[in-house]
């Protein structure tokens, strides 16, 4: 995917995360992230607008810390939320092609990384919120889907952060039947290595399949896995492992 493609995304995601927050209240509970209400998960995606949005604006090249949760709630809130998000989208389509600044996931540049990882984390999100309201998620696309699995897999677990670790050897596969997209992935007491292929190659422990977009939330733990085989204990673990937490 392009960098315009991305910023669409984040664009159209933004707004439907905004409607789903005001139909839902503030005060529901987000089934998706059961320790949140939906002004939780308001606050949060707008603060990491903001702090995303302010990278690419002052061209900072080492990191920088967010700006924090605002005090706010209701119709003050929202419209706090919609600018911050206006902002970034902004930003974003504006920014020249070889801006500098800092970002933590490999990218062909740190523009492309902020388009990409900030779509994916407001997707999540407005999935999050439509939770809230008792919905099945709404649509997202194959491909789109596919790119934010590669991320999850190839990026986040690639780092040293991942806790996604087994004292043996055992291989995970990951698998859309939607897609020519096959991942597999090495765990052991190191960070996860993964790689992605069209087809698969030798055998795995663990194998979840299914359409690429229920796999992409599945592995960001927003909905079960459409189907396992091997050893499920497996799959456990990255139920029990895989989380991304902001810090």
């Amino acid at each position: 995917m392009e960098i315009p493609e991305f910023v669409a995304t984040l664009d159209e995601e933004g707004r439907s995360l905004a409607a789903a927050a005001e139909a839902a209240g503030f005060g529901a509970k987000v089934a998706t992230c059961p320790d949140w209400q939906v002004r939780d998960l308001v606050r949060h995606t707008g603060m990491v607008h903001r702090w995303a949005a302010a990278f690419v604006a002052e061209g900072y090249t080492v990191y920088h810390p967010d700006g924090g949760l605002p005090g706010l709630d209701g119709a003050e809130l929202l419209g706090w939320f919609r600018e911050g998000h206006r902002r970034l989208v902004d930003t974003l389509a504006s920014a020249p092609p070889d801006v500098a600044c800092w970002s933590f996931l490999p990218a062909p540049s740190p523009l492309a990384f902020w388009a990409r990882r900030q779509a994916h984390e407001t997707t999540v999100h407005r999935v999050d919120a439509q939770s809230a309201l008792g919905r099945t998620p709404g649509t997202i696309a194959t491909g789109f889907a596919v790119d934010g699995i590669d991320e999850l897999l190839r990026g986040f677990h690639g780092r040293a952060r991942s806790q996604v670790r087994s004292a043996a050897p055992r291989v995970l596969r990951v698998r859309a039947t939607d897609a020519d997209a096959v991942w597999t992935v090495r765990l052991s007491a190191q960070p996860p290595v993964s790689e992605r292929r069209e087809h698969a190659s030798g055998d795995a422990d663990c194998e979840v399949a299914g359409p690429a977009a229920r796999l992409y939330l599945a592995l960001w733990n927003r909905l079960p896995f459409p189907s396992m085989s091997g050893d499920a204990a497996l799959a456990a673990l990255w139920r029990e492992k895989s989380g991304v937490t902001w810090s």
